[in-house]
């Protein structure tokens, strides 16, 4: 009788073990540890082992996170992008984290890009965004961090998008979102649309046009042009024209608008637009994240 009695708790620890490592994603020894811990208590146990996930999540913060994926989410009315960065580009393809990158795409747009606000949302799994990340860095075992976000929504615009290099589904190395204004809706407004989704993947503008570009940009490109130019042995007056003649050209090249067209070089994208011969066609704005960037 005595053997039959040990048999049958040994049983009933190893389902609970069992239950917690469904629950957690945590390791085997470390939910019988933790079970063992909360004398038998599984609240007890989720609890332990959140705390411990803590703890080992802060010492992966440490570390670099320049992989991951970046997901798109919404409609042609709004559109959202978020990055999610991880360690290695093995995880990105895990099925636990393009599963969390996914719900997370979701609620993201729903908060409207707001990251204080989305860390707080509640996930399928009944727990914070927040939460539910430092679980998944315990769980999988490497530094994950949100990056950047972006959701574009404009009520005169439609928006369209580019995925460059797909892990799955709407996950991808490389989102693209760009808001067209134009009560048109012609085949020509939604061709153009998507090649200039692919022209901004290609060609990474910094802003629409050249008066858009922050001026922490200019002032650095200023400051290594006059560096350049230091030592050139040109005089102070040739040095001040080769200097304008650069910060014209960086300013050309990184303005959406005044970039060459990828689809014919030669011309330029406000070209485009004006052969297009659509009076109220706009581009309204734009957002290209990349993973690494």
């Amino acid at each position: 009788m005595k053997r039959r009695k040990r048999k049958l708790i040994n049983m009933s620890i190893v389902e609970k073990v069992k239950k917690l490592r469904v629950a957690t994603g945590a390791g085997f020894k470390d939910c019988n540890l933790a079970i063992k811990d909360a004398n038998g208590d599984l609240d007890k146990a989720v609890e332990i082992l959140r705390v411990k996930g803590i703890s080992k999540a802060s010492k992966k913060m440490s570390r670099e996170a320049k992989e991951g994926v970046v997901a798109i989410s919404g409609d042609a009315k709004k559109t959202s992008i978020i990055e999610v960065n991880c360690e290695t580009d093995f995880v990105a393809k895990n099925d636990d984290f393009i599963n969390f990158v996914k719900e997370l795409s979701e609620l993201n747009n729903k908060n409207n890009s707001n990251l204080e606000e989305l860390k707080k949302t509640k996930m399928t799994n009944g727990s914070s965004v927040d939460d539910s990340l430092v679980a998944l860095i315990a769980k999988i075992g490497e530094k994950i961090t949100i990056g950047q976000t972006k959701t574009i929504s404009n009520s005169s615009s439609i928006n369209y998008q580019y995925l460059h290099t797909v892990v799955k589904d709407n996950l991808a190395k490389l989102a693209v979102v760009v808001s067209l204004e134009t009560e048109d809706n012609s085949e020509t407004v939604q061709t153009f649309g998507k090649q200039l989704s692919m022209h901004i993947a290609a060609s990474n503008p910094i802003a629409l046009e050249s008066s858009m570009i922050d001026k922490k940009i200019i002032e650095k490109e200023q400051e290594l042009i006059t560096e350049e130019l230091k030592n050139s042995g040109k005089t102070e007056e040739i040095a001040k024209k080769i200097s304008l003649g650069k910060m014209n050209k960086f300013k050309e090249d990184n303005s959406l608008l005044t970039q060459p067209w990828v689809m014919e070089p030669k011309k330029k994208v406000q070209d485009i637009l004006k052969e297009l011969s659509i009076n109220d066609l706009k581009i309204r704005e734009f957002s290209r994240i990349k993973i690494g960037e």
